[in-house]
């Protein structure tokens, strides 16, 4: 990633207007109390979204409170995914509780839960995060149109370092066409937060429900318990921000260096920054994260090069491909050159027709790509590089493109920690269908889209190190199911 024309400033910087929308419009002299309907921002700190909020109220001198929705199994999320989840808002609420700030926690989806919730409340304004994705759009829609007249809609990105509508007005090509865009904003958006303020009125208004996380967790964890939590991965922003720039194994503070060299080395894991499922479910902010990584470029400038066109370029190209492109998940959203092609060679002849089933239990002739599903099912994170080879294969597997594009989402949102995101569309359809990507050689079955095989991996990195190194992980897996299995049942609490 090229630098910023000028480094970021390292004294805090106001809220921009430009990261807000107003969705919906309230009433003239707002007075009620400004609720933020926190969903893909997850956390007390670096929120600029809970930021915009508690400036509303500041301002119309009301009091401020947290609500999350917890829908059905969002984008059919299984225990993996929701337990995380859950186990990061039980300690968010004690953070929030710290800086003075009720957290109501409401089952169901927003469009159904908040508009009574807000009545309720008499509140002023609901304040969103933003999320390119379709239900979550849908459901704004719908709240535009249910929610009393008085109360304002805003909606702010604080996923993105620069805001999506900002960043582009259009889906862009790739890469090259967003890179110089963000660039020139960089200066403008990647600032220091400025500290959340305290409640500019106390909450005294309808005291949020006692909520026993035990048995929460366990009755979500037991219906959507196909796919098992992983260990490795501990919740919450103490861990991100331990996993980020621990003393112990932090990515800024321990392997970095590593970073520009080594992340394409699926044998080299420790090389990769392991924040993915702190970003997805935005246990850490991403621009967290690049002001952190700024303040080491001078001694690894490769590293965080590399780091920052991953974290800035790459995410918010992800962001812009889903929110202006709404088939951001079918071979409809492929630009047409890659559609043309991929239906030219679908009916080639495959050397392996493999079925959902037997992808999904790893039984192919191939002991690599069977590696790297394992890695997946098991650890629920497959390293990066083989993400790409992984969904290329089943392309190249299956009876056609739209086939392929299908399983390889569902197996990616099911078993992925990180799952249900844009980056996992887009590495999807990367992959598969050549976006963000230019046409190649043409060959059978992958047309112009491009090519990788089993040759290609074993120059790339040693093949039967990463098939040992999963094998590793895999047994680990088992044994501490086996452990957790032996355990007696926590009893349950309600903080």
């Amino acid at each position: 990633m090229a630098p910023a024309v000028v480094a970021p400033a390292a004294t805090p910087a106001p809220f921009h207007p430009d990261r807000v929308r107003v969705l919906k419009p309230g009433s003239p002299c707002p007075s009620g109390p400004v609720v933020y309907w926190m969903f893909r921002d997850q956390r007390s700190a670096n929120n600029w979204a809970l930021i915009h909020a508690a400036a509303l109220a500041a301002r119309s001198h009301a009091p401020l409170a947290v609500a999350f929705c917890l829908s059905h199994r969002f984008l059919g999320a299984h225990a993996r995914q929701l337990g995380f989840m859950l186990r990061g808002l039980r300690l968010l609420r004690g953070r929030l509780a710290a800086l003075g700030l009720p957290f109501f926690l409401l089952r169901g989806d927003a469009p159904d839960a908040l508009p009574g919730f807000l009545s309720r409340l008499g509140a002023s304004a609901l304040v969103a995060d933003f999320s390119p994705l379709r239900p979550v759009r849908a459901w704004k829609d719908a709240l535009c149109e249910r929610l009393p007249a008085a109360v304002a809609l805003h909606e702010v990105d604080a996923h993105n370092v620069v805001p999506v509508w900002v960043a582009s007005g259009k889906l862009e090509y790739g890469a090259k066409t967003i890179r110089p865009k963000i660039h020139r904003l960089l200066t403008e958006y990647l600032v220091e937060f400025p500290q959340l303020p305290p409640p500019a009125v106390p909450w005294t208004g309808e005291a949020p429900p006692e909520i026993d996380w035990d048995e929460l967790i366990g009755e979500v964890v037991r219906e959507a318990g196909e796919v098992p939590e992983i260990g490795w991965c501990e919740p919450g922003e103490e861990a991100a921000m331990e996993a980020l720039m621990g003393r112990k194994d932090g990515f800024l503070t321990k392997t970095l260096k590593l970073y520009d060299s080594d992340r394409n080395d699926p044998v080299k894991p420790r090389a990769l920054s392991g924040l993915s499922p702190y970003l997805h479910f935005g246990q850490i902010s991403a621009q967290r994260c690049a002001l952190e990584a700024w303040k080491l470029r001078k001694s690894c400038r490769q590293s965080v090069d590399a780091f920052l066109e991953e974290l800035i370029v790459r995410r918010e190209l992800a962001d812009n491909f889903c929110y202006y492109q709404p088939h951001y998940d079918s071979l409809q959203g492929a630009w047409g050159w890659a559609r043309k092609t991929l239906m030219d060679h679908a009916a080639d002849k495959r050397e392996h027709i493999y079925t959902k089933e037997q992808l999904e239990k790893a039984e192919t002739a191939d002991p690599l790509w069977n590696a790297s599903q394992r890695e997946m099912v098991y650890h629920g994170k497959m390293h990066g590089f083989m993400r790409m080879y992984w969904a290329k294969k089943i392309l190249e597997w299956t009876n056609g493109p739209e086939e392929a594009l299908s399983i390889a989402i569902y197996l990616n949102d099911k078993y992925e920690l990180d799952g249900r995101d844009p980056s996992g569309y887009v590495g999807c359809m990367w992959s598969i269908c050549g976006v963000h990507d230019q046409g190649w050689k043409e060959r059978p079955v992958f047309g112009k889209i491009r090519y990788m095989n089993y040759a290609g991996c074993k120059r790339k990195f040693n093949v039967d190190g990463y098939i040992a190194y999963v094998n590793k992980l895999v047994g680990e897996s088992k044994k501490r199911k086996s452990d957790d299995h032996s355990r007696p049942a926590a009893k349950h609490s309600k903080t």
